[in-house]
């Protein structure tokens, strides 16, 4: 049986890409001075105005609206009226609730005489996701894989001065066949890239495969009828903020498993790791990778789920859609016991106070290196459960 499935990525100048980066890049500068901030910092922009807001609480001093500059700089946002120098931009930053930060600061568990592990409660309510699969070696999705890889791709010849009339905002899609459950083929591929005025649409197209898609899409998987579309709507000449809007948080499915599997909604950027909407589903894409890397399933999707201020999960899920080689009620228990779910441990066992966030704002928070919650350290031991 033949099926399609079909993921997206965004170039780190997608407007709502632009929000992240900003939102994760304060975060870290906080946190490089005051590794136990609480922060939970959004951003909006449009046309020529960002709107810097949320909840920090710190001992660090940053300027947030220098810092935000300097990104949009980074980005390439040097030109139009959201450039670096010239947007407007309005800050409102207040300290975080007492009543969120009296959970966070000792737990239920911690209350009631609990150990040190039970310091952090929950910073909210909610689901969060992990999933891993043996489709790529970073054990990802095909199809979000590439995707990420064409993003990065096509932002590294702007930078580089590869393709020169390219500008930050992009995007991109990647379409895969499977047949009988196997990734066989790409079907279809969309490359869509802002420019600037003198470029022609022949040359765009002719660049794009050539610099970007013949680049990073295996010529196995291609063939004459994958379908490929570059910028086709014609001209993308206006594009970040000052062609759309753009809002933290808004490319959460970008941001996971590019739509593979369940999300629990909560968004990443700007968010310290007490809030366990980053954190615990980093540490879900941890334990379902390892358990994949172990082979007791060749996919898992796990789901844990919290209450505020209290530092066990209400709930944990694994469903190993029917790969497992154990069954997946065995798989929870096995979860339980190895791994420990309290933000306090997750923050310890990651290594989440450290400023690494920023490097997650674009192409992908999963499948990368360099990444603690990407090391499969507990496979080995984890063989024993076979």
């Amino acid at each position: 049986m033949k099926k399609f499935f079909t993921s997206e990525s965004v170039t780190e100048g997608h407007p709502d890409k632009v929000c992240d980066n900003i939102s994760d890049g304060i975060l870290d500068a906080i946190l490089t001075v005051d590794p136990h901030a609480r922060a939970a910092i959004e951003c909006s922009a449009a046309f020529d105005t960002l709107l810097i807001m949320g909840e920090v609480t710190t001992t660090a001093s940053v300027d947030y609206e220098q810092k935000a500059r300097e990104i949009i700089k980074r980005i390439g946002y040097d030109f139009g009226t959201f450039a670096y120098d010239k947007c407007k931009i309005i800050t409102a930053i207040h300290s975080q609730s007492p009543d969120i930060a009296m959970g966070v600061n000792a737990s239920v568990e911690r209350k009631a005489g609990g150990d040190e592990a039970d310091t952090i409660g929950a910073g909210d309510q909610g689901m969060m996701f992990g999933y891993a699969c043996r489709e790529t070696d970073e054990l990802m999705p095909l199809s979000i894989s590439l995707a990420h890889k064409l993003a990065a791709r096509l932002t590294k010849v702007r930078k580089d001065g590869t393709l020169q009339y390219l500008r930050p905002d992009g995007k991109t899609q990647v379409t895969v066949e499977y047949e009988d459950g196997v990734a066989k083929r790409i079907d279809a591929i969309v490359v869509s890239t802002q420019h600037d005025a003198v470029v022609s649409q022949t040359q765009i197209r002719a660049d794009m495969k050539k610099f970007v898609i013949d680049e990073i899409i295996p010529a196995s998987l291609m063939d004459e009828n994958t379908k490929i579309f570059v910028n086709p709507t014609g001209r993308f000449e206006i594009g970040g903020p000052e062609g759309d809007s753009g809002l933290t948080g808004r490319k959460i499915v970008v941001d996971t498993y590019g739509g593979r599997c369940a999300h629990g909604g909560g968004a990443f950027s700007g968010k310290d790791p007490t809030k366990v909407d980053r954190s615990a589903a980093y540490y879900c894409r941890y334990i379902a990778k390892n358990l994949v890397a172990a082979g007791l399933a060749d996919e898992v999707e796990i789901q844990v789920a919290y209450a505020i201020g209290v530092a066990n999960p209400v709930s944990v899920f694994v469903d190993s859609h029917g790969t497992g080689k154990v069954d997946d009620e065995k798989m929870v228990e096995i979860v339980k016991k190895e791994f420990d779910l309290r933000p306090y441990s997750i923050i310890r066992s990651l290594d989440l106070r450290k400023p690494v966030f920023a490097q997650t704002a674009a192409y992908g928070h999963f499948g990368r290196d360099g990444f603690a919650w990407e090391k499969t350290d507990k496979a080995e031991a984890l063989k024993k459960y076979l």
